[in-house]
């Protein structure tokens, strides 16, 4: 790999701007906020790809990250109106969701005992109903039942709205979430931070600057968190930059961030569903350049249920390393959106020889990353597939 950058640069059919760029990549220095929007405007797929493989065989390897988890979504009801999203419902529309109980959600919880999962991933619609001693009890009654089960939960928009409830700061909010159980902060809810998009398209929910500020006070309690970016709808170039150059600073000051997920607009069923969805070069050359530009993040995901299982494969060579998880149909934001997948779940087995398809090492990890299997060498016995908790069919 050095000798195809190095191929790179010195090649007479790219400009100087491109060559200038792979050797920074080779040399390990920083990409500044220009030379990504150049990356945008310019990169073309080849290019990238090598640049981000680079970077991602330097750090992991052939080394490809999943995890065994499923997710709880309290409610799809929710007093924000985003644009871009096919998921909720207005509390007019209360007939067409759902709202899950405190015990709903522990029976989901129970329906996993003696299963191998190790993450549930809770994330759902803001109501008021759900506060700070609601989720506070549901943590704390989790993590009593079933220690070993990482709960990663709640994104900044709904820690922004029950903490303004109850009248607390974002750092004792975030205290009491964690002494409640909570052990990770999901990406969600990032959107496009630049306020010229995010006002079109997510203007009730909180700013860009309250989005990162939560990340902040639950990085200085030594806990990780995520970050995701919603990308291939309104936005230019430029604002994916700027994006990226915002988490990019945060993590330079909290280190706390552990995985960038890019997410691909889907148009179904939602206020812009006269924007046309992104093309799957588009989608490679995102993935690519965000692993150029983030150098601070250890890992790049791709939600193998948001873009398709082939492309989730074609990512790996794009800066990517890995997918997500097995999912066991747990959750309805990416079919509702008209994803390609409208049930989305893959058994261990099935996973495992989808990274092993294109030549790539597949390694069970835990939450943070923590090595759980290797499946390199791994055969499987006959593997009977459970029958998983389903959630409500929407008409």
């Amino acid at each position: 790999m050095p000798d195809t950058l190095q191929g790179l640069i010195n090649s007479p059919r790219l400009s100087p701007q491109h060559r200038a760029i792979a050797a920074k990549v080779l040399q390990n220095e920083r990409v500044t906020f220009e030379e990504g929007v150049f990356l945008y405007e310019h990169g073309e797929l080849p290019y990238l790809g090598i640049l981000a493989n680079y970077i991602r065989e330097k750090r992991h390897g052939d080394h490809t990250f999943f995890n065994r988890n499923f997710h709880i979504e309290p409610t799809n009801l929710c007093v924000y109106d985003c644009k871009f999203c096919s998921y909720s419902r207005l509390l007019k529309q209360r007939s067409e969701g759902w709202e899950y109980t405190m015990d709903d959600m522990f029976n989901i919880v129970k329906k996993y005992d003696g299963q191998p999962v190790t993450e549930v991933h809770i994330v759902g619609g803001v109501l008021p109903q759900y506060d700070v001693p609601f989720y506070q009890e549901l943590f704390s009654r989790i993590r009593n039942h079933r220690p070993d089960l990482h709960i990663k939960a709640l994104t900044p928009v709904e820690y922004h709205y029950i903490f303004k409830k109850a009248k607390i700061s974002y750092a004792e909010g975030m205290r009491l979430m964690q002494e409640a159980g909570l052990q990770s902060v999901p990406g969600g809810g990032a959107e496009i931070f630049h306020p010229e998009v995010r006002e079109l398209i997510a203007k009730d929910k909180c700013t860009a600057d309250q989005w990162l500020a939560i990340h902040e006070e639950w990085h200085k309690l030594g806990s990780r968190s995520n970050a995701t970016m919603l990308y291939g709808h309104i936005e230019k170039f430029w604002h994916r930059v700027d994006h990226m150059e915002r988490l990019r600073t945060l993590q330079d000051k909290t280190g706390g961030f552990q995985t960038f997920i890019p997410l691909k607009f889907r148009n179904q069923d939602n206020q812009m569903s006269h924007v046309p969805e992104s093309t799957v070069i588009e989608d490679l050359r995102n993935y690519a350049i965000a692993r150029i530009y983030l150098d601070n993040f250890d890992h790049i995901k791709a939600y193998w249920a948001m873009i398709s299982r082939n492309t989730a494969q074609l990512s790996l060579n794009f800066g990517v390393d890995d997918i997500d998880g097995t999912l066991d149909d747990t959750t309805k934001i990416y079919s509702m959106a008209g994803a390609e997948e409208q049930h989305p779940g893959m058994t261990t087995k099935e996973l495992v020889e989808l990274i092993k398809q294109v030549g790539r090492v597949p390694i069970e990890r835990d939450t943070l990353y923590n090595v759980v299997t290797n499946y390199q060498d791994f055969e499987f016995q006959d593997e009977v597939k459970p029958q998983f908790y389903k959630l409500p069919v929407l008409n």
